[in-house]
């Protein structure tokens, strides 16, 4: 596996100050509004911006040949030991696979993330919401992948800003080439104005086939990777994302989500603009 060289500071992601943000901050707090994911969709920086616009065409059209439109629903596969990612689109009632990118940088080993500052990448179920989007990241364009969820905070486990970003340098993140994640970027940020409200990152060890199964069989984490096999293998059967809960630490299954991409959508015509 691919591993960074190390840099400086170790933080995963920080979003740096700006003046125009603060006194944006101070006037809707004075207005006694709350920060609420609709105003965070309303975020974008210079260069989220630019980006959106020049990628979101030739996407469109790579959409279009797969009868799937710009704007649906997304879906985040990631695979650690062949370092992976792939990104599915909604069409209608199911995801279609739009493109497996090769992750340039990850850290750590196979396993999950136990604690801050130990260099390691987590796996596991997470969900990105519109106010996880960093178009001010100083890796280029990013999103926090919601480490800790649930599961993790049951387990003691901890650990911030753990993202998906450029700049293909990684300490516990994964780094993408900033050409990757200028389409990631677009393809997320489109699907969550369009009306997703959530995509799911999904992380795993490898590919959960019965034969790495058997290979990585004396792996202390084969009981937590077993548990991970449940959601990996919904998938591969429905080609939904699963819908993982947590129940007496372990991660439970429920059914599939199954409203079609026609209902995720918003209720004005989309714009790539």
């Amino acid at each position: 596996m691919k591993k960074s060289a190390s840099r400086p500071d170790r933080s995963g992601d920080i979003r740096k100050f700006r003046p125009c943000r603060f006194v944006a901050a101070v006037i809707i707090l004075l207005c006694g509004l709350s920060y609420t994911p609709a105003f965070a969709a309303m975020m974008a920086s210079a260069k989220s911006t630019a980006v959106c616009q020049n990628m979101a065409p030739s996407l469109e059209s790579h959409l279009a040949r797969l009868g799937i439109d710009f704007g649906n629903p997304i879906y985040v596969r990631i695979f650690k030991q062949s370092n992976e990612l792939e990104l599915w689109v909604q069409d209608e009632d199911h995801y279609k696979l739009f493109k497996t990118y090769e992750i340039c940088a990850f850290s750590g080993d196979l396993g999950p993330k136990l604690r801050e500052g130990d260099r390691q990448s987590p796996e596991g179920f997470y969900s990105v919401t519109e106010d996880r989007l960093n178009p001010f990241s100083r890796f280029h364009l990013s999103f926090d992948i919601g480490f800790p969820n649930e599961y993790d905070k049951a387990l003691g486990r901890s650990g911030s800003a753990l993202m998906v970003h450029g700049d293909c340098v990684s300490v516990g993140c994964f780094a993408m080439t900033n050409g990757q994640m200028e389409e990631i970027y677009t393809l997320a940020e489109a699907a969550l104005k369009n009306g997703q409200r959530s995509f799911n990152v999904d992380v795993f060890p490898f590919r959960m086939t019965a034969e790495n199964m058997a290979l990585y069989k004396r792996s202390p984490w084969m009981k937590f990777w077993t548990n991970l096999k449940e959601g990996y293998d919904l998938f591969e059967r429905t080609f939904i994302p699963p819908v993982a809960v947590v129940k007496n630490k372990r991660y439970v299954f429920e059914q599939p989500y199954g409203e079609t991409a026609k209902n995720h959508r918003s209720r004005e015509p989309f714009s790539i603009n």
